[in-house]
């Protein structure tokens, strides 16, 4: 059973950056893919990133291309979703998530994923 846990949201201008951090306990980090959703208020909860166990086969959402990084550092059970250039359309809660991946495909839809995290909020202001 992994625990995973988000920091690092938090209120910001338009143009400006965050860094969230996924923090994860109780399991083997780095025999999981990690993925980042996001859920604006009365929308789904809709795929933004997501990076393979091993750093590799990472993916992104359209509208986060270019302006989004996803990381992580398997030594430190930690991952991280560098966002710059942020707009008031990124504003939501965002989640981390981690899958297992007994193979290099990984995936974007929620579904896949086996544990998630609680959310942290992102609000951008225009």
């Amino acid at each position: 059973q992994v625990q995973l846990a988000e920091s690092g949201g938090g209120l910001v201008q338009a143009g400006g950056s965050l860094r969230l951090s996924c923090a994860a306990s109780g399991g083997t980090f780095s025999s999981y893919a990690m993925g980042w959703f996001r859920q604006a208020p009365g929308k789904e909860r809709v795929f933004v990133e997501v990076m393979g166990r091993n750093g590799f086969n990472t993916f992104y959402a359209d509208s986060v291309q270019g302006r989004f990084t996803i990381s992580r550092d398997n030594a430190k059970n930690t991952g991280f979703l560098q966002m710059s250039g942020l707009k008031p359309e990124d504003t939501a809660v965002y989640y981390c998530a981690a899958g297992q991946q007994p193979t290099p495909e990984v995936h974007t839809t929620s579904g896949w994923y086996d544990f998630w995290g609680q959310g942290t909020q992102v609000t951008v202001s225009s």
